[in-house]
């Protein structure tokens, strides 16, 4: 489909027909620019940068479209298929492609190598089925992929190959039944993903040691699907509630099992009724061994109960025998790190069934330090103790105070009291002064001596005459006594202005 120009109605001005298409064609070519950039399809709406075909019931997977849109809205039409050509030109300054509410049910490889700089794609209800390999390619830059409301049931590895940017992933109302959680590890994955939706999905069984990895930094949405409830699902749920994770708190009524286990399960487990309320700390040298019991564990643990800890670097569990592994967990919940390294200061959480649901319980964390105080300070792991912020704080606030004190003395506690000086006078309009007497005696001293510090408030510009003397003050002869005006019309000298407005 080829853009259609409309013809618009040209009058006749004294002999001349001026038509406006004709005239906009001429000046799109004067500018540089083709004929069908400025030109927005018949079947479209255009405004500014904004490109709106949608409910048009459009089927042909071709078209031509401005090339300076940023947002192009195909939604609720018939779309089938998204062929390579699908537009016949790349729109290099697009970021935004909704192609919601559709029939789409296949994607060909590279149909988006053509928008190279979107942001945000928007696939929604639609009909797809499978995530085919390199589907995105080209699309490094992209943000936001939104799935949710189609049918797909497999995702192919390396489906998104290459999305280094992608932050978020919605995957909800689909029929996934397995979904490929390494795709975070996998070469070219994206690892900087922060928001992974799987609600209402068709998911029974999820790798608990990669979600409880997954989620130290992403957000993971399970609600609302199958989810058998064995002993490591309820083991994570309950470490979830514990850290108030935020789509297990959200949505905690949406976790339905398939297999309720109750008290007499095999996941029961004796804790200790002096649980920590607070993380112990366990400090151990560079290279030595460490070992950190699993907190508020019972002896002894039951058998062929697996037991994890979220480490600052990793997940372990108790089912790995790997006799090389420099962290290994006993089956008695037991964590031993062998070789200790600065890197695994942080904090170390022990995942397991408690037997007291979702409710927040003790502290199944503790703190681990490898190395001096001094190291672990500066590797920004271990705070300083309270005494240390009470001493500092104390120190602070002592300091301030008594700045305060001292300013507060040099401005207000002079070593004498002065009164205003009789022989100078208002020596401007408005000026007053405060004089800091150095000596008592020399109030009643008619000349200035170099003891005295004077300090002006409220400045005032001072009008000169033009031999460069100040000019007498005007004085409102309304408020001033009639004893106070000499002959001469000057002031007397010490005689007192009864107007307070007047005195400066």
């Amino acid at each position: 489909m080829h853009p259609t120009v409309s013809h618009l109605s040209s009058r006749t001005d004294g002999g001349r027909c001026w038509n406006l298409a004709s005239a906009a064609f001429l000046l799109s070519v004067c500018l540089g620019f083709p004929s069908f950039v400025a030109t927005c399809p018949l079947y479209c709406l255009c405004a500014s940068d904004i490109i709106s075909c949608s409910g048009r019931n459009l089927t042909v997977p071709h078209f031509d479209f401005p090339s300076y849109g940023t947002r192009l809205d195909l939604s609720h039409n018939a779309l089938t298929v998204l062929p390579v050509d699908w537009i016949s030109q790349p729109l290099d300054r697009l970021t935004t492609l909704v192609l919601s509410m559709n029939y789409i049910n296949q994607i060909e490889v590279n149909a988006f190598v053509v928008t190279p700089h979107l942001l945000q794609l928007d696939l929604s209800s639609n009909q797809l089925t499978v995530l085919n390999s390199s589907i995105f390619t080209g699309l490094k830059e992209l943000k936001e992929l939104l799935l949710f409301g189609n049918q797909i049931t497999q995702i192919i590895p390396g489906a998104f190959s290459n999305l280094y940017s992608l932050k978020g992933i919605y995957f909800s109302g689909n029929r996934l039944v397995d979904f490929p959680f390494g795709l975070y590890w996998e070469p070219g994955g994206p690892r900087n993903l922060t928001f992974l939706d799987l609600s209402d999905n068709r998911l029974s069984k999820v790798p608990v040691q990669s979600l409880l990895s997954l989620s130290q930094r992403s957000g993971i949405y399970l609600q609302g699907n199958p989810l058998v409830c064995d002993c490591a699902v309820l083991a994570m749920m309950e470490y979830w509630m514990w850290k108030q994770y935020r789509p297990m708190v959200d949505f905690r009524g949406e976790f339905p099992c398939k297999d309720s286990l109750g008290p007499g399960s095999n996941c029961s487990q004796k804790v200790t009724s002096d649980m920590p309320f607070e993380a112990k700390t366990y400090q151990v040298q560079p290279g030595n061994w460490l070992r950190v019991p699993c907190p508020g564990f019972a002896l002894p643990v039951q058998e062929r109960l697996v037991v994890f800890w979220v480490t600052p670097r990793t997940v372990v569990n108790s089912s790995s025998d790997d006799p090389n592994a420099r962290l290994k967990v006993y089956p008695n919940g037991t964590i031993e790190i062998r070789g200790a390294l600065i890197e695994d200061s942080g904090t170390f959480g022990c995942v397991a069934v408690r037997g007291r649901g979702y409710q927040p319980i003790g502290f199944p964390e503790v703190n681990v330090v490898v190395g001096n105080a001094s190291t672990s300070s500066s590797s920004g792991f271990t705070p300083r103790s309270g005494a240390e912020h009470f001493n500092t704080a104390f120190t602070t606030l002592a300091s301030c105070v008594i700045s305060i004190v001292l300013v507060l003395l040099y401005l207000y506690l002079t070593p004498c009291r002065c009164r205003d000086s009789r022989g100078g006078g208002a020596r401007g309009r408005g000026a007053r002064a405060i004089i800091l007497c150095s000596d008592p005696r020399e109030v009643e001293s008619e000349q200035r001596s170099n003891g005295k510090r004077v300090a002006f408030l409220e400045p005032q510009s001072e009008d000169l005459t033009d031999t460069g003397s100040p000019k007498p003050p005007a004085l409102n002869t309304g408020h001033v006594t009639t004893e106070g005006i000499l002959k001469n019309g000057s002031r007397t000298v010490g005689q007192t202005l009864t107007d307070p407005a007047q005195m400066a």
